[in-house]
């Protein structure tokens, strides 16, 4: 986004840009011995929070603590994130460290521990080193700063295989008063439809009610966090998270009205910027694979067959090898358990090298292999499928599928 779309407005930062919230970030030592792996994001003010979370039967413990508080009375101050331990399968000792975080964030804090969400990621089964952890929330605390720079270092410091930082920041208006709202979040493998290895922290100064400030977030994972794939597995860690502490002074948004839809607008940039970053960062990937159906009778039958065709390996092996081999997308619609006329599709590619149609009614049409190299070759690609049958539509992402996939996940442990 450049400049005003919409009335939402792009803007340096991410958890920092609203107002009232800081963060800090340290290296705790816990997995990684050569960067920072812990963070920590503050609000000045008590915050309305809202949550989703895995669909995996299998949750780490700080995906439980933070759905209880979350659905509690309690507002939010504070998220503790510590990345390369996921503290999942570790049983009720991992419960434990969770409410020892709590309470060693609320004593540095001057805070209630139930105002305490907390966020791992990182390897599964192991146990949390708190002598690690207490340390890094005590080092954190007096560097907590409202800048831009502060709150970029938090986004770095809860990569795991990531290769790059994800944030991003917009401004808009509530009723003629200026709102600000910012994100991080980390991905880059075990990333699946329906949440996936991924953490992302929204913060906002908009005044909201709890009930809208959930339903907003739980409305709008669907078009965004549940759209894209890496490898079709789905994390134990999985947590998105929004606060909002109400700072910038908008008059409380507690219905359905004009600024609810100016939020959500806000939110789905955000979100949809964010997921797309996580796509575009797959483990081992050189590109962002984007995919979207058009013509569908419902919104619910392009995105199965979206998200079919961005999971299917031998698609996403195709574009690492910048193939146009269009028989595998075709192939992929035709398993994901959608009804359509194969006959009447038509398939386009596209990229900043392009754009050409590769079929038309199902049947290939006279295209240059050559120019379809080109456009496949680009760092993002994006597959366009007709299927003439309504108005819906729907996109998912993914990436490709590469040898470096592979290396990264035979020894994630060692």
């Amino acid at each position: 986004m450049s400049g005003n779309v919409d009335g939402i407005r792009k803007i340096a930062g991410g958890v920092t840009a609203a107002k009232g919230f800081k963060a800090a970030s340290t290296a705790a030592g816990i997995k990684y011995r050569d960067r920072k792996d812990m963070a920590l994001i503050y609000s000045e003010a008590p915050c309305k929070s809202a949550g989703t979370f895995t669909s995996n039967i299998v949750k780490a413990a700080p995906v439980k603590w933070d759905k209880n508080q979350v659905t509690g009375n309690v507002p939010a101050r504070t998220v503790v994130i510590n990345a390369g331990i996921a503290n999942a399968c570790t049983g009720e000792e991992g419960m434990g460290y969770c409410s020892q975080t709590a309470d060693a964030a609320a004593a540095v804090l001057g805070i209630p521990a139930e105002s305490v969400l907390v966020a791992s990621t990182g390897v599964i089964g192991k146990q949390l080193p708190m002598d690690k952890i207490k340390a890094g929330i005590e080092a954190m605390a007096p560097l907590l700063d409202g800048g831009t720079d502060s709150g970029t270092e938090a986004s770095k410091a809860i990569m795991t295989t990531d290769t790059k930082n994800k944030e991003v920041a917009v401004q808009f208006e509530l009723g003629g008063v200026t709102v600000t709202m910012g994100g991080m979040c980390k991905g880059s493998g075990m990333i699946h439809p329906n949440m996936c290895t991924m953490l992302s922290f929204v913060t906002t100064d908009a005044a909201i009610s709890k009930e809208m400030l959930q339903e907003a977030l739980s409305e709008d994972i669907k078009d965004t966090y549940n759209m894209i794939s890496v490898d079709g597995d789905t994390s134990t860690n999985d947590t998105v998270l929004l606060l909002a502490n109400g700072l910038a002074g908008n008059e409380e948004i507690r219905e359905k009205n004009s600024d609810y839809q100016v939020f959500c607008k806000a939110l789905n940039y955000i979100n949809e910027t964010l997921a797309k970053k996580m796509a575009g960062d797959g483990e081992g990937c050189t590109a962002l694979f984007e995919v979207t159906i058009v013509g569908a009778k419902t919104k619910d039958q392009a995105k199965v067959l979206a998200k079919s065709v961005i999971t299917s390996s031998l698609t996403k092996a195709a574009i690492f090898g910048h193939d146009a081999n269009w028989g595998r997308i075709l192939c992929a619609m035709g398993y994901s358990g959608a009804s359509f006329d194969p006959e009447k599709v038509d398939l386009f590619f596209k990229s900043a090298a392009g754009e050409m149609q590769i079929i038309k009614d199902g049947v290939a049409v006279d295209y240059s292999e050559e120019q379809a190299t080109k456009i496949l070759s680009q760092p993002q690609v994006t597959a366009v499928a007709d299927i003439k049958m309504g108005d819906a539509q729907a996109t998912a992402w993914g990436c490709d599928l590469t040898l470096d996939y592979v290396k990264i996940n035979a020894d994630y442990r060692s």
